[in-house]
């Protein structure tokens, strides 16, 4: 535990001796008609922030899993600060909102058997796989379902393609690949998105089109860099209880079972059925790819107990003086992973940095902003629940909004803020998708900063935080990372600093509170928010999705006959 912290403070510090020339991109953007105010940035906490990242973290809060004592320490917390910092409740006179989950824990693994060929494939639970299910039954049993390799698992009639395309998946198993077929290529053009992850390149969406297809198991064959995590991350997060939203048919709509194995693994079912991972990767990235039937079947069983509860997204508003129908939007997720490894020396994956951080940032924000006066629109503080579980506090948000859509302006998600130290930098993910960019432009320049790109578009960050969930239902957000630049040692240094947290901390027990880190890059990175908060607070805009986003087609029947979020209804 010890080790792991410190080893991520070294590798910061080793990192700044070698200090890197590499200037980082500027992102170009169109102001032409916004109204973006000059703000001014009060004081805000250290302290607060600090020490709400200490206490979020501490093991008396036994990692935040939602539906545990976690989340009653959690709520309790966030309440008490939120009144402190001078907000009002924010759901019609309550702090909360309710957010229906099922909790489904599974127990007493078998191995994952393989009949392949004329050899018999044993798999051990966690080692080499791991699986859940979707459904509230007290037993999953698949025995010699077929396994199927359908590349990676994509029916995307826009792009004229269909990895399932002449396949009857009814009681079979798919196996299927991570990321999508554009992972690897240079740049950006591509059917999808060359180098940058697409929807379609995320296990949500993979698990989903099995179970559409009729599927009874779907199974990802796990690789490090098209996953952008480890197997030890897979391992952790897919183990122990489980939240999902609760579905009104108990999850007779999805998979028996959903799940990993190891690339080793995978490899060695397709040797065993005459067939090569590597050649059958390159076949599944070209155009007209068909799935290709295994001469292999699965066998495995597991207990599953579960619950019904519910979890909850807290919710705290300052009023607006003008406007106050009019919001903008704070967000970070309070939860973490809870007792991760049950049983082991250390087994609270505390969630320090993902996202004690960002919650703790949620509460110094309201009192900046509270002490400086309310600004003209409302800006509402939401802290959402099982993000960690698929962004499920969210979601439910995103399709239940205590504040209107079409009355909310944009937003600013927070999520594992970078204790790096202080950048030159800020790294935006998914940067040139709206008109969000010219605040963030005017933001950055009063910081003297600037926006880098994501490095890593492949990983897919944009659709692996909360943001997600309101920008697919058609409002503006931005989610912006820690700088890449760092003032001490450069994008040598950044490069350190994220791997090494990726590799030693992310959603492990080493995420844990340090007393050595170094916060003014945290500080730095507040110091925007607030800015881009209370510019968009002061301002009378609508900023919009940019022309041809996959998103501006739904923001545009948001608003479609709504003033003022329509400027054209506004004018009638």
């Amino acid at each position: 535990m010890i080790r792991r912290v410190l080893a991520l403070s070294a590798a910061i510090a080793l990192a700044a001796c070698n200090s890197s020339s590499e200037e980082p991109q500027e992102i170009v953007v169109d102001t032409t008609g916004l109204d973006i105010p000059d703000v001014e940035v009060p004081e805000i906490s250290l302290e607060t922030v600090r020490e709400g990242t200490r206490a979020l973290s501490s093991d008396a809060f036994e990692g935040r899993a939602p539906g545990t004592l976690g989340e009653e320490l959690t709520l309790a917390w966030l309440v008490d600060k939120f009144k402190a910092a001078g907000l009002q409740p924010g759901n019609d006179g309550s702090w909360f909102q309710d957010v229906p989950l099922v909790e489904i824990t599974g127990s007493n693994f078998a191995p994952l058997t393989v009949e392949a060929g004329n050899e018999t494939l044993k798999f051990n639970y966690q080692d080499d796989w791991v699986g859940v299910s979707y459904r509230e039954t007290p037993t999953t049993a698949i025995k010699d379902s077929e396994l199927v390799f359908v590349g990676y698992g994509i029916v995307a009639p826009e792009k004229d393609w269909n990895d399932y395309e002449g396949v009857d998946m009814k009681g079979k198993t798919a196996v299927i690949l991570v990321n999508d077929p554009d992972f690897g290529v240079e740049g950006l053009d591509g059917p999808f998105n060359g180098k940058a992850m697409t929807y379609y390149g995320r296990w949500t969406y993979k698990y989903e089109e099995a179970a559409r297809q009729g599927a009874v198991g779907a199974i990802i064959i796990h690789d490090t860099a098209p996953a952008s995590y480890g197997w030890t991350t897979v391992r952790n997060s897919w183990s122990g209880a489980q939240s999902y939203a609760q579905r009104d048919d108990k999850g007779a709509s999805q998979t028996q079972m959903n799940g990993w194995v190891t690339k080793d693994a995978a490899e060695e079912i397709l040797r065993a059925s005459g067939k090569d991972l590597a050649q059958m990767t390159a076949a599944a990235r070209r155009d007209g790819f068909k799935a290709v039937p295994l001469d292999a079947t699965i066998s495995t069983s597991f207990d599953n107990s579960f619950r019904n509860y519910e979890s909850k997204n807290v919710i705290g508003i300052l009023p607006g003086t003008k406007r106050p129908d009019e919001y903008v939007l704070f967000t970070a997720h309070w939860d973490h992973l809870g007792k991760c490894e049950p049983g082991a020396e250390d087994e609270i994956c505390n969630g320090a940095i993902d996202n004690a951080t960002g919650t703790a940032a949620l509460v110094a924000l309201a009192e900046a902003n509270a002490k400086a006066g309310a600004a003209d629109r409302s800006m509402v503080f939401l802290a959402v629940t099982a993000e960690e579980q698929g962004l499920l506090g969210s979601e439910y948000y995103g399709a239940n909004p205590v504040f209107p859509l079409n009355k909310t302006v944009g937003g600013v998600n927070m999520d594992a803020l970078s204790l790096a130290g202080k950048s030159n930098d800020v790294t935006v993910v998914g940067p040139g998708k709206s008109q969000l960019d010219a605040f963030l432009d005017a933001a950055l320049k009063a910081d003297g900063r600037t926006a880098t790109p994501n490095p890593n578009p492949e990983a897919g960050y944009y659709y692996r935080s909360d943001h997600f969930s309101m920008a697919k239902r058609g409002l503006p957000m931005l989610y912006i990372d820690g700088g890449q630049d760092l003032v001490d040692g450069g994008v040598e240094a950044g490069k350190a600093y994220e791997t090494a947290y990726r590799d030693d901390a992310y959603h492990a027990p080493g995420d844990e509170f340090d007393e050595n880190w170094d916060w003014s890059g945290v500080m730095q990175d507040l110091a925007l928010f607030y800015r881009l908060g209370r510019m968009l607070a002061m301002s009378t805009s609508w900023p919009n999705w940019n022309e041809g986003d996959e998103f501006r087609r739904l923001r545009d029947e948001q608003c479609t006959g709504v003033a003022p979020c329509n400027p054209a209804a506004t004018k009638g």
